[in-house]
């Protein structure tokens, strides 16, 4: 797929996130590094801890978007999450997280990621994960629509 293609994609699936209900409320930030790789930000938000630091369910959404949004731009049709796998290495305490997705596999009905979130404050690995995705037979829209 052309960097032309891959950018219009990428500007649908971040277009997407914006009004996702799940990203609103957990305060997620997407952007796109110069490898391609989807990088979700979790601004530290205290109604996602467990009273104390950031709830292992905050950290496996990350982990999810992360995989998800770096395989779905390389595809015209909407992806579903098969099965993913979070590992919790350290707590989060009071910190902005960073999650980025890493492509292991692209095929044609189903990929795979790597993910990982750390600590914006001190790089510090907090999780680390993995995921295969479908693709559907759903279309992603076009920007004209």
């Amino acid at each position: 797929m052309d960097e032309a293609v891959l950018a219009n994609q990428r500007e649908i699936l971040k277009m997407g996130a914006q009004s996702a209900p799940i990203v609103q409320s957990f305060g997620m930030l997407l952007e796109y590094n110069e490898k391609n790789e989807a990088v979700w930000t979790l601004p530290f938000n205290e109604n996602l801890t467990n009273g104390l630091v950031v709830h292992g369910g905050a950290i496996a959404t990350l982990i999810d978007n992360a995989g998800w949004f770096t395989l779905g731009q390389y595809y015209d049709h909407w992806i579903a999450t098969v099965e993913f796998s979070t590992r919790l290495l350290d707590i989060a305490e009071n910190d902005d997280l960073v999650a980025t997705g890493h492509v292991v596999k692209l095929g044609k009905r189903i990929s795979t990621a790597t993910m990982d979130v750390v600590s914006k404050t001190d790089g510090r690995t907090i999780a680390i994960g993995s995921g295969t995705y479908a693709v559907t037979s759903v279309p992603l829209p076009s920007m004209a629509g």
